[in-house]
């Protein structure tokens, strides 16, 4: 648990700066409209996608004041990405604009049994993001980090701002969490293995799918997976349409089934339950409450043509999030009130 303003269930206290800050790169999204192989199109549409920005839009939406910090172009796209995630609440402030650099793209391209990914990102201004970042007068205060394994890919710069958020914690008294998030188009398995087991390692909170765990280091069960983190407080590992495990490091691990719910599609759901989980976390939540908050936020996301959906008002999710077991088992998200996409059309966000 996370202590200071907002434990306990309640709303966050008020205070002038963030409680959150995420950081990573988030670009423009290219998809053929309609959705059809890219080499046919005549159009597309623009969307924007990050899953440290998704996070943070997701957390704001659940009542914090939550942070994005990044690095985007002097240039249209870079005014977009910045203009459509201040949109859904979150600040901005921590982004700089750099003056040489563009914003990075990635295009998607539909084929019959899955969507190809082409990123144009290499040399981006996130890219030249560096330790230095973490040491802003404006994050005095906040109470969450949150990275990924994917700014750990972009650049030697961005591994190191990774490692000193976890090792060196320039952020006094802030909780650190992690997302392993492989992405086999930045770096192989064979690459990042060893390199996200380690970072994993040193953080407080870490979340990472059962399958990349299985891809990244052979292991095949929660409990593998923890064994293999022995130094966070908890490891969250996720198995997809299954259900989430959170494993301390002492006492009984907590298992949550995941929700049944039409899935339109399934990118940005991994974002979205980091969001739901860490919530639930800052507002002091025991494990099995803030798991559930999880699996309703990604739920949500599960049912929309896009990266993000906002999840029902807190009083609904405090009560859904409290239901017992058979009631949670049989719940349909859709029933609670259809979600709407935020902000991105473009369906899906690698990262």
């Amino acid at each position: 648990m996370i202590g200071g303003p907002g434990a306990g269930g309640g709303r966050p206290a008020l205070r002038t700066g963030p409680e959150v800050v995420t950081v990573g790169e988030t670009m423009v999204v290219l998809a053929p409209d309609p959705v059809g192989p890219l080499d046919a199109a005549d159009r597309v549409s623009l969307g924007v996608g990050g899953a440290e920005s998704n996070v943070a839009m997701g957390l704001s939406r659940l009542g914090h004041r939550a942070a994005w910090l990044s690095r985007v172009g002097d240039d249209p796209f870079g005014r977009m990405v910045v203009g459509r995630i201040a949109a859904a609440g979150v600040d901005v402030d921590l982004v700089a604009v750099d003056p040489t650099a563009p914003t990075g793209l990635y295009a998607k391209d539909p084929g019959r049994d899955a969507t190809a990914v082409h990123y144009y990102r290499r040399g981006s201004a996130a890219t030249r993001l560096d330790p230095a970042v973490l040491d802003d007068p404006r994050l005095a205060g906040v109470r969450l980090v949150h990275l990924s394994g994917i700014t750990a890919a972009l650049s030697s710069s961005c591994l190191a701002l990774v490692e000193r958020a976890v090792d060196d914690r320039p952020v006094p008294g802030a909780t650190v969490s992690f997302d392993v998030n492989h992405r086999p188009r930045l770096w192989s398995a064979g690459r990042a293995a060893e390199v996200l087991r380690r970072l994993a390692d040193a953080a407080d909170v870490v979340l990472v799918g059962l399958d990349e765990a299985r891809t990244l280091w052979g292991v095949t069960d929660p409990e593998a997976v923890r064994a293999l983190l022995p130094g966070p407080t908890t490891v969250v590992v996720k198995d997809a349409a299954v259900g989430a495990t959170a494993l301390p490091r002492a006492g009984a691990a907590t298992f949550v089934p995941a929700l049944r719910v039409p899935v339109v599609e399934p990118v940005g759901a991994g974002d979205a339950f980091a969001a739901g989980y860490l919530g639930g976390v800052l507002r002091g939540l025991e494990p099995r409450a803030a798991l559930r908050l999880g699996h309703l936020c990604a739920a949500r996301t599960l049912m929309v043509a896009g990266d993000t959906a906002p999840p029902p008002p807190w009083d609904r999710c405090a009560e859904l999030v409290g239901l017992a077991d058979p009631l949670w088992s049989s719940l349909d998200p859709a029933a609670v009130g259809p979600p709407r996409a935020v902000g991105v059309r473009a369906p899906g966000s690698p990262g």
